[in-house]
């Protein structure tokens, strides 16, 4: 079965990342095409990049490189839940983003984002990125408001239409996944 992880793209307290992400989760598992499962980057504490060799060696020094590839490698595709700060999505997931080649390659990549514009943003700059280490983004996406979809900007309550390009998103990012299957096999 096709497995996705959803990943927590902020770890700053009092986030709203994780209420974001536990929500996609909840409207994911009611699907059965796939498996869905929350990555929390609280989980893993990445220190700025401290690899003495390029990522795309696969050489990691530090355990906690290890635990975090053998993470990332068990998926066939991702969600990205991230907040826009800046134009750009959080330090932390760019970071986590970089740790690691071979294990994001020929995967299918969505994106959920929040900001007072939607987070577009930090979309556009996480779509170049995941270029870089190969891979494929879809194109829906779901892009929340702070200013509609959350009460005092805290208190997430989306519009109930969201749940509609949530499941789209996912139709995409399931699809893909299992089409991208073959490329993985091969490498």
């Amino acid at each position: 079965m096709i497995r996705i992880g959803i990943i927590v793209g902020s770890t700053r307290p009092g986030r709203n990342a994780e209420a974001v992400a536990e929500w996609v989760r909840d409207l994911a598992v009611k699907r059965g095409d796939a498996e869905f499962e929350l990555v929390d980057l609280r989980d893993f504490p990445l220190p700025h990049l401290d690899e003495a060799f390029p990522a795309a060696y696969g050489q990691y020094e530090h355990p906690h490189t290890r635990a975090w590839s053998e993470r990332v490698a068990s998926f066939d595709g991702y969600v990205f839940v991230t907040p826009e700060y800046n134009s750009s999505t959080s330090g932390v997931l760019k970071n986590a983003i970089d740790f690691l080649f071979a294990e994001w390659a020929d995967k299918a990549a969505g994106f959920v984002s929040y900001g007072v514009d939607g987070g577009a943003r930090a979309v556009e700059h996480l779509r170049q990125v995941l270029g870089r280490v190969k891979v494929a983004d879809v194109s829906a996406q779901v892009a929340l408001s702070l200013h509609t979809d959350f009460e005092a900007f805290t208190d997430f309550k989306p519009a109930a239409h969201r749940e509609e390009a949530v499941t789209t998103m996912l139709d995409q990012v399931v699809s893909w996944a299992g089409a991208l299957r073959p490329l993985r096999a091969v490498a």
